[in-house]
C-alpha cells in the first residue's frame, strides 16, 4: 500500500488482516458450538458488513440505532443473522420500534422487565427476553471499563435479582471483562456459577458478554473452546460470545499529515488528527498508541511530542522517537485504530472527521467515505 497518497487524516481497515480475525473468531465458534456476534459498540465500520457476515451470527447492539444498524445493513447480508439489543434503560419511545426490529432483548434490571415485557412480546411474540447479571467478579485493568466494579450501574447482582423474572427470561448475559485472555473468563465463570447457576434451569441460553480478547497473539483459543464446550455440556445451554475489539484487533490504522514543527522545550510536532477528537480511548483509558517506524522518547535520535490540531491543552498522543528529522508533510501512522475509534470519535472544535477506507485484498484502497463542513453542522443546531 503507498500510503504516502492517500488524503489525510483517515482510518484504513485492511480487508484481509479483518477476515484473518474472522476466521479465528469462526474457528472458535465451529470447535465450541457458540454463537459470536459482532457488538457494535466495539466495531461498526458497516461497509465490511458483507464479510463480517459471512462468519458471525449477528450483532449485539446497545440501543435502537445500533439495533437500525444491525438490522438495515447486517442483515441485509446474512437474512438469519441475529439482532441482540441491551441497553442499561430503555425509553418508552424506543422500546416498540426495538422490539419490531430485535430477535433478543437485554433488560439490565428486574424492573426494566417487569414494565416492559408484556409490551414488546405483544408487539413481537417471538422475541427472545434475557436479564443482564452482574458476577460482582472482574479483573478489569481500569476502572473506567469496569461492568462489574463498586456501585456498578450495569446488570443484576445476586443480592437484586428477582426469582420471578425467570418465569418470563431465556437467557442471562454477563459482561465482566475488557482486552482479557481466558482466565479471567474462567475466574468470572466460577463466580457467576456459584451465584446463579441454580436459576440455570430451563434456559435456553448464556450470553458471556464481550471483552474476550480472542484475536490478540498469545490468546489461549484452545482454553477458550473448552470452557464453553464444558459449559454447554453441564447446563444444556446455547452459548453466546459478542466481542467487538477482537474483531476490530490490529486490522487497521489511523494515519495523519505533520502540519508543523517547533521546539518548546522539546520538538513538538502537530498533526491533523487529534487525540480527544479521534482517539478518544488513548486519553481514557489511557494507553500510548504505536506508531509506526517510531521508538520511545529517546531511543531513536529524534524525539517528538505528537499534539493533536485542537485548542485542548491535553490533546496528545505521547513522546515517539524517530531515526530521521520530521518535517511538514510527513505521514504518521498510528497503529490499531480500527476499534473503539470512530465509533466513539467527535467533531470538537469541528475539526473534521478522518475519512473511512478499506484496503481490499485485490491491493485497491477504497474510500468508503469523506467527512467535512455539513457532518459537523448537521450535529448542531
Amino acid at each position: 500500500m503507498n500510503t504516502d497518497t492517500i488524503k489525510t487524516p483517515c482510518y484504513v481497515c485492511e480487508e484481509e488482516l479483518l477476515e484473518n480475525n474472522l476466521k479465528l473468531l469462526d474457528y472458535v465458534q465451529k470447535e465450541s458450538g457458540a454463537k459470536i456476534i459482532l457488538a457494535l459498540k466495539g466495531f461498526a465500520m458497516w461497509s465490511t458488513f458483507p464479510l463480517v457476515s459471512k462468519y458471525l451470527k449477528g450483532c449485539t447492539s446497545s440501543g435502537l440505532h445500533e439495533a437500525k444498524l444491525a438490522r438495515e445493513e447486517f442483515c441485509k447480508f446474512n437474512p438469519h443473522a441475529e439482532v441482540h439489543t441491551y441497553s442499561p434503560a430503555f425509553k418508552d419511545e424506543d422500546i416498540e420500534e426495538i422490539a419490531k426490529i430485535s430477535d433478543h432483548i437485554v433488560f439490565n434490571f428486574p424492573n426494566q422487565l417487569f414494565k416492559f415485557k408484556e409490551r414488546v412480546k405483544e408487539i413481537n411474540p417471538h422475541v427472545e427476553l434475557s436479564l443482564r447479571i452482574n458476577p460482582e467478579v472482574s479483573s478489569s485493568p481500569k476502572d473506567i471499563y469496569n461492568p462489574c466494579g463498586i456501585y456498578s450501574r450495569l446488570g443484576t447482582t445476586l443480592a437484586n435479582f428477582d426469582e420471578r423474572v425467570l418465569e418470563h427470561i431465556d437467557g442471562l448475559n454477563f459482561h465482566a471483562l475488557c482486552e482479557q485472555n481466558v482466565d479471567a473468563l474462567e475466574e468470572v465463570l466460577v463466580a457467576f456459577e456459584e451465584k446463579f447457576s441454580k436459576y440455570f434451569k430451563g434456559l435456553k441460553y448464556i450470553n458471556f458478554g464481550g471483552g474476550h480478547h480472542i484475536t490478540k497473539k498469545g490468546y489461549d483459543v484452545e482454553k477458550l473452546i473448552r470452557l464453553i464446550k464444558e459449559f454447554k455440556a453441564k447446563y444444556d445451554v446455547e452459548v453466546y460470545l459478542e466481542p467487538g475489539e477482537a474483531v476490530g484487533w490490529q486490522t487497521g490504522f489511523l494515519i495523519a499529515t505533520v502540519l508543523d514543527v517547533f521546539e518548546n522545550g522539546m520538538h513538538v510536532a502537530i498533526l491533523d488528527t487529534s487525540a480527544e477528537a479521534h482517539m478518544p480511548d488513548t486519553l481514557a483509558m489511557p494507553y500510548r498508541a504505536d506508531v509506526r517506524g517510531s521508538g520511545e522518547a529517546g531511543e531513536k535520535k529524534y524525539t517528538y511530542r505528537f499534539g493533536g490540531n485542537t485548542c485542548l491543552a491535553g490533546d496528545i498522543m505521547g513522546d515517539y522517537s524517530f531515526d530521521a528529522p520530521l518535517k511538514i508533510g510527513d505521514k504518521i501512522i498510528f497503529e490499531d485504530q480500527i476499534h473503539y475509534t470512530f465509533v466513539k470519535n467527535s467533531t470538537f472544535n469541528g475539526i473534521k472527521l478522518p475519512s473511512l477506507a478499506i484496503y481490499r485484498k485485490d491491493g485497491v484502497l477504497d474510500i468508503v467515505k469523506e467527512f467535512g463542513y455539513t457532518d459537523y453542522r448537521g450535529r448542531l443546531s
